[in-house]
């Protein structure tokens, strides 16, 4: 298997990422060979995964609900997604390990920025002191895993005060430009690298 990694210059449309990454899922389910990864920022976007409570919503919002797994979120500018779509076939057929290696990738990239993360048995995700600096959420069909993760780097945090995003306290939530003293600079080029490196030997 061969991983493409693309990475977007621009916000792409919530809808117009989803029929693209199922697109790729598609592919892969069909005997394709050539896997995703996909970085990229969203416009401001509310989506719901499976377990989402509607007790979560705290004002009146535009929301999307979405097939992955997690709770209520936000996307907006200054937070990098990073999706995926890997056949699970040809690797490991365990989906708890796909998710530890994601937290280790975000992991691995805080700490060029000399950010200490850490996850959390009990929440899925990365913290920083804490507080909440990326979101997990996986779907797997026909054992292709896709959806992926999103990092805080330097959106506007005020967007979450309307949910209470992945069940927690809105207040519970960090960025990489609040956490870091360090230069924030060669964003995509880093998590082109750790993350491609960490899941293509998943």
């Amino acid at each position: 298997m061969t991983i493409e990694v693309i990475i977007e210059k621009k916000p792409v449309p919530y809808k117009k990422a989803m029929k693209y990454l199922e697109k790729r899922v598609e592919m892969l389910q069909n005997g394709g060979n050539e896997e995703l990864i996909w970085i990229l920022e969203h416009p401001v976007t509310y989506t719901a995964g499976v377990t989402f409570n509607k007790k979560d919503i705290l004002e009146k919002i535009n929301l999307i609900k979405t097939n992955r797994g997690g709770k209520i979120t936000v996307h907006s500018p200054g937070q990098k997604i990073i999706y995926f779509a890997l056949n699970l076939n040809s690797r490991k057929k365990d989906i708890r390990n796909l998710i530890r290696k994601v937290e280790k990738s975000v992991i691995k990239f805080l700490k060029i920025y000399n950010v200490k993360g850490f996850a959390d048995k009990k929440n899925i995700g990365v913290w920083v002191k804490g507080k909440k600096i990326a979101a997990i959420g996986i779907r797997v069909s026909k054992w292709i895993a896709f959806h992926g993760c999103s990092i805080n780097i330097k959106n506007n945090l005020t967007l979450y005060k309307k949910i209470n995003p992945c069940g927690l306290n809105n207040n519970l939530i960090t960025n990489l430009e609040n956490e870091s003293e360090n230069k924030i600079e060669f964003i995509e080029k880093n998590l082109k690298k750790i993350f491609k490196k960490v899941l293509g030997n998943i």
